[in-house]
Formats: structure tokens, sequence, C-alpha cells
């Protein structure tokens, strides 16, 4: 894969950036409807590739926010054509590196030292390349590392990067702008604590060390003395990433240890510690030869406030969806409703949630579910196609669900997702003041 020797820094270089990018989408709408005139039954597949293609490139050069969004989406099948997914799935491992010089650049300015000064060897060519950095191979003392390298100017480009981003959001997703405003400080919040090297470091060895005793699971020890702001050295861990592991044909039963672990690490994270690793995609876990889950990137954490996971998790018990008036008020502590919304309204999204929460929630309603059932994630994906095209939704003058809701969303959705590509069968532990109700 071609190296970038640099990246645009600076928000007017970002800036034009985008525009050439929005120019050549454009272009693409011109060409699709000129052919359209010729041919009516022409379909939108090409034009989908077409702006896959240019919109990729254009923010796989500029990294950091943009790309990082680009990432989020393709982890939603629901949300985006395939021609996207397949596209902007690239960047949980494989967008295209930096240079060894300005990894050099890097190491200089943070340790005054080039990494060879530092490690005995350190592989120039990164061996993965993501949105936020790129992670480089290094060894010391007969030992082996993982050295993960922050790309220059994403820590300074958050702010603006997500406003040039957003109209592509909008468009691409079918948003309701008021939704995306609503949920923007979250997502700015985020992305500003993943640039924070120092504060993943912190995070990766307080969950680590908390979820040490989960059977079936490891992670990399942490080096803070070999860290800084924008540098993280770990242990390298062998092994295959997800696709890779799919791909080798496991067992059903190695699909299914490794699908437990993955279950039993979000439980208890969830539950347990009211802190989750919320960036489940399939880059951020390491799969041994022995079907051992590796768990890489606290980069994104969230911390999940009491008065969001009360009312939030209640609705996992399949009793509570019969409680008409329990319900209401969950919903409108979650702000799914309003108090002054119109009765209609408030009868319309009070039903298209409950059946939501309904599907979401069939996992916890019994001792073991088949996450290899395609029929179930099919209910998953037209109930988000619903909800997407619904005019209530898109015209709502208020968005419809509580800010703290968008990771714990996302988290489920891809935990889901990569169960769904595991094919695994998994015990599914709950709360336990959800055992003691009947569900």
């Amino acid at each position: 894969m071609k190296e970038q020797s640099k990246i645009p820094t600076g928000k007017v270089q970002r800036a034009a950036k985008f525009v050439t990018t929005g120019a050549k989408v454009g272009g693409n709408y011109m060409k699709h409807y000129a052919k359209k005139v010729m041919n009516p039954s022409l379909s939108k597949d090409q034009l989908h590739e077409d702006n896959a293609r240019d919109i990729y490139n254009s923010l796989s050069e500029l990294k950091g926010s943009a790309l990082k969004v680009a990432q989020m989406m393709s982890m939603d099948k629901n949300m985006l054509p395939t021609a996207y997914q397949d596209k902007f799935s690239m960047a949980q491992y494989s967008a295209p590196p930096l240079s060894y010089p300005l990894v050099v650049k890097t190491f200089q300015q943070y340790f005054k030292k080039s990494p060879t000064q530092i490690f005995e060897t350190f592989t120039k060519n990164a061996v993965n390349a993501a949105s936020i950095g790129q992670v480089h191979k290094a060894t010391l003392n007969g030992k082996e590392y993982a050295v993960k390298i922050q790309y220059p100017g994403v820590a300074s480009s958050v702010r603006s990067d997500l406003k040039l981003v957003r109209p592509f959001a909008v468009r691409l997703m079918n948003l309701n702008e008021k939704d995306l405003d609503h949920y923007m400080e979250e997502v700015e919040t985020k992305l500003i604590e993943e640039t924070d090297y120092l504060l993943e470091v912190q995070r990766s060895v307080e969950i680590s060390e908390a979820c040490a005793h989960i059977e079936n699971i490891r992670f990399p020890k942490y080096y803070p003395e070999l860290s800084d702001e924008r540098v993280i050295t770990m242990d390298w861990m062998d092994g295959k990433v997800l696709k890779e592991f799919v791909k080798s044909n496991p067992s059903q039963a190695d699909r299914n240890k490794v699908g437990q672990a993955l279950w039993d690490f979000y439980d208890f994270q969830i539950h347990t510690l009211r802190q989750v690793h919320a960036d489940p995609h399939p880059g951020n876990f390491i799969i041994s030869d022995d079907a051992v889950l590796g768990v890489i990137d606290f980069g994104c954490v969230k911390v999940i406030p009491n008065e969001f996971y009360d009312p939030y998790f209640k609705l996992i018990r399949k009793d509570i969806l019969h409680e008409d008036k329990e319900l209401e008020e969950l919903f409108t502590q979650l702000q799914f409703i309003y108090p002054d919304d119109k009765a209609d309204d408030k009868a319309y999204f009070s039903a298209v949630i409950k059946d939501m929460m309904g599907i979401l929630g069939q996992p916890f309603h019994q001792d073991e579910f088949d996450f290899g059932d395609d029929s179930y994630f099919r209910k998953i994906y037209e109930m988000g196609e619903v909800i997407s095209q619904s005019p209530k939704f898109r015209e709502s003058e208020r968005a419809r669900g509580a800010r703290d809701g968008l990771y714990i969303n996302r988290t489920y959705f891809g935990l889901y997702n990569i169960l769904n590509e595991l094919k695994a069968k998994v015990k599914t532990t709950k709360p336990e003041w959800a055992i003691k109700v009947a569900v």
C-alpha cells in the first residue's frame, strides 16, 4: 500500500480537501443522471461505488476524525449502501500508512530520540494503519512490542473536521439534522479523548486489570515509560483478526468460545464497571490459535452514568414491555418522548421504540442465543430501515434518544455484528437485578 509523506494539518488545507471531494461527488451524480436519461432502469450501484471510492480516498488522506466517522458508519450494516460499507470498513485496519520520516519526527518531538535509538529493532513500514494512528512492530531485550503512533494534526483538527464531515453524514445516512446536532457533542468529546494517548494508557491498564479474571480473554501489557501523548507501547499480540479467523474455518466450539469471551467481557464492563470499551470493531480484537480473544485499543471508553443506566437497562426485561405506564416513564427519562409531545406523536414514537427494544432485548430473554441466526439480524435491519425512512423521525423537531445512548447503542450493535460474523452461540448472562425478574 502506498505510504503518505504528509497529511494536511491546517484548517484551510483540510477544508479544501472536503470541497474538492464534494465537487467529485457532485460530478458523479451528474454522470449518473446523464446515463439514466438514456437508460431509465439504471441502478445506483455504480454511483455508490464511485462516491464511496472518492470519499474514502479523501478521508484516508486526511486521517483523524473524518476517517473515524467513516469507520463508525461502516459498522452499522443498515446505515449505508454496501459499497460504502466495504470501503469505509477499510479504516478499521488498512488505511494508507504514514511514511517512516513522519514517524521519526513524532518520536523526536516526544522522546528526543528516533525509534531505533529506543528500540533494538523497529519496522519502518506500519503493520497496521487505522483512522487515528498506525502500528509498528519493535523489539527490545528480546521482547516484541506493538508501538502505536498518532497521525500529526489529528488532535487539533477534531472540531473542525466534524463540522466539515457533517454534510456528508447527513446525506449518506439520511439523518435528521437535529439528531445529528444533538449527538455531535458526544462524538466530539469521545474523539478528543481518543487522541489523548496518556488517557488511553491509563484506561487500558485499569480496565484490563479489572477484567483479567474473565475466561479465554487476554490483554497486552502497557508501558507508560515507553509511551507519551502521541505514542503508546504495548506487548505485541500474535493472532488473527476476526476476518482471518472466520476465513480459517474454525470449529463451532471455537466460534462459541470466542463469542462467549466477547459477551462476558462486555457484560462485566457494562453492568459491573459501568464503563465500556465502546469501539467494538473487528480490528480491535486478535484471536490466538487456541481461540483466546485478545482485546486492544481502549481509546474510546464510555462511562455510563446511573441516570442513564437504570432506565435504559430496565428495558431488557421482557415483562416491562407490557407495562405501558412504566414504559412511558422510562421513554421520557431516555428522551424518546417528551412530556409536551402531542398524543399521537407519543403513541407513534413509543410504539416504534417498544418494538425496537423488544428485538434488541431478545438475546437477554433466553439463557442461550444463536447469533448466527440471520433472520434475527434481518429484523434488526428492517427496524433500522423503518426508523431511517420514517417521516416522523426525520422531521421531528427534537432528537429522539438521550446522548448517552449513542455509544451504548453503538457498542451493542458492534458486539452483535461481530457475534453474527462468528456465528456464535452464547450463554447470555444478565445483571443480577434482571435475573430476579421473570424474563
